[in-house]
């Protein structure tokens, strides 16, 4: 086994990265803020677009970008000659994040304008036992990142997650990487993006790893994500597991039938 043991590390965005949100990420932060703060009450409407274009000074088309981000998070529904309406539902405590969202916490909190920094508990390059060959369809004898990390959110413990990633699909990967977005890495340096993923979502007692990062009681469930993450021609780069405090963080989907 290659061994690589980074010791505790933080990254935390810099304001410039956060200013170089696009314009309808920044309209959505607006707007999802009006909502929990409930200037746009539960079963109220959104102002209509063309009132939003003047407010904004933007593009219908930026306005529908920033409505459509709403909706992926369960907050509005729109249909076609009804209007954008507030959903009334309870999880508005909580931070919420598409089920089928698969882009990176990095990416979905620079969205949000939410400081996020990132600790590392363990980079090594192994050899992946059975499980991992099976989920990551690879051999024995292919080496694999195992990243442990915590993600912070505005200084409070968020994410425990455990990676594992082909070291043959992920060439050079870096401390640095780790404490900003692995994912930029392979998008933007690597040129590699995804074609999906599969989630399965469950809850589970906390352990003791759960208790010490994440300051969770030994009563508290978390809730785990577990998830692999395929590229265009059907190979798993990524198989990782997410470990969630109960009380602070949930998934949601927006399953709407009918005329949109």
């Amino acid at each position: 086994m290659l061994l690589l043991v980074v010791g505790a590390m933080i990254f935390r965005y810099t304001q410039s990265e956060v200013k170089n949100v696009p314009k309808y990420e920044e309209i959505a932060n607006v707007l999802r803020d009006r909502i929990r703060s409930k200037k746009y009450p539960p079963n109220s409407f959104l102002p209509n677009q063309v009132d939003l274009v003047e407010e904004f000074n933007a593009s219908r088309m930026t306005i529908k970008k920033a409505i459509n981000i709403l909706a992926m998070e369960g907050l509005v529904y729109s249909q076609r000659g009804s209007g954008t309406k507030i959903l009334s539902h309870p999880y508005l405590n909580k931070d919420t994040s598409p089920a089928n969202e698969y882009e990176g916490l990095s990416l979905q909190m620079k969205r949000r304008q939410r400081s996020l920094t990132s600790q590392i508990i363990q980079f090594d390059v192994e050899f992946p036992n059975a499980f991992i060959q099976e989920r990551l369809m690879i051999d024995a004898e292919q080496p694999v990142y195992n990243i442990h990390r915590l993600r912070i959110l505005d200084d409070e413990p968020y994410i425990l997650e455990h990676t594992f990633m082909p070291v043959q699909l992920v060439p050079g990967l870096k401390k640095e990487h780790l404490l900003s977005s692995i994912y930029d890495y392979l998008h933007k340096e690597l040129n590699v993006h995804f074609a999906g993923a599969y989630r399965a979502i469950s809850a589970d007692k906390s352990s003791a790893f759960d208790q010490q990062y994440l300051n969770c009681a030994e009563t508290d469930p978390v809730l785990e994500v577990q998830q692999v993450v395929y590229l265009k021609n059907g190979q798993p780069i990524e198989y990782s597991s997410s470990r969630n405090r109960f009380d602070v963080r949930n998934y949601s989907l927006l399953d709407v039938r009918g005329n949109q």
